[in-house]
C-alpha cells in the first residue's frame, strides 16, 4: 500500500507554514489547497497575475475568466488581488513566495529538478518553473515515485532536461517523504504501509542514514 494523489497533496500541505505566500505547482500539487491545515492562513499565488486563489469551482459555477497557471478554472476571495505577469515574477524573483510546491518528472539525489519536458513529446513551454526553483525560499516536489514503466523517478542523476540544479529541498512522494542533505537523499517517514526497506529498493538515488 502508498498513499494516493490526495494523501500525498494531504502531506505536502502539511509543509505550510502561517502566513506564508506559496505557489502550487500544476497536477498533485493543486490537490494541496484542498488540505491546508485549520488555523494556518497561506496566500497562494499563480504565476498568471493572480494572489489569493480560492478553491475550486463547484461544477456549474465556473468562470472561464479565473485560471491558474495550469488553466484550471479556480475561484476568487475576497482579498484577491490581481497584476501583470511582470508583476508576478517580479514577486518570484524578488523572493517574496516563501516556498514552491511543484510536480516533477525525475528528481536527482543533489536537488537537481527535471519537470518540464521530455524530448520528443509535445511540449506547452516551460511556464514559471524556472524561476520559481531559482526565487523562492523552499521547493517540495510531490510526485509518484515511479513512472509508468515501474522505473524510479528518484535518480542519482537526471536524464531529462534540468529545470534547475540543486534546488529541491524535500520530496514527497506515494512512497514517502525525503530530504535533500549532503552525500544523497534522508529518509524523513515513510508512507502507511510502506517499509524503509521498500522504499529504498524503490529508489535509484543514494539514501543516507
Amino acid at each position: 500500500m502508498a498513499w494516493d494523489r490526495n494523501q500525498m497533496a494531504a502531506r505536502a500541505a502539511q509543509e505550510l507554514q502561517d502566513g506564508w505566500y506559496v505557489n502550487l505547482g500544476i497536477g498533485i500539487p493543486t490537490l494541496v489547497s484542498n488540505y491546508i491545515p485549520e488555523g494556518v492562513e497561506v496566500t497562494l499565488q499563480s504565476e498568471n497575475g493572480m494572489l489569493g486563489m480560492g478553491p475550486f469551482p463547484i461544477e456549474g459555477e465556473e468562470d472561464a475568466d479565473l485560471i491558474n497557471a495550469g488553466k484550471q478554472t479556480i475561484t476568487e476571495l475576497p482579498q484577491t488581488a490581481y497584476f501583470d505577469s511582470a508583476q508576478s515574477f517580479a514577486m518570484i524573483r524578488g523572493g517574496k513566495i516563501a516556498m514552491a510546491i511543484l510536480g516533477a518528472m525525475e528528481v536527482a539525489e543533489n536537488g537537481d529538478l527535471a519537470n518540464w519536458m521530455i524530448p520528443g513529446k509535445l511540449v506547452k513551454g516551460m511556464g514559471g518553473a524556472m524561476d520559481l526553483v531559482a526565487g523562492v525560499g523552499r521547493v517540495v516536489v510531490v510526485m509518484d515515485h515511479a513512472n509508468k514503466h515501474g522505473q524510479s523517478k528518484v535518480l542519482k542523476e537526471c536524464t531529462l532536461p534540468l529545470t534547475g540544479k540543486a534546488v529541491v529541498d524535500r520530496i514527497i512522494t506515494n512512497f514517502g517523504v525525503l530530504d535533500v542533505v549532503e552525500g544523497g537523499l534522508k529518509i524523513v517517514e515513510t508512507a502507511e504501509g510502506v517499509t524503509e526497506a521498500e522504499l529504498r529498493a524503490a529508489t535509484e538515488a543514494t539514501i543516507v542514514d
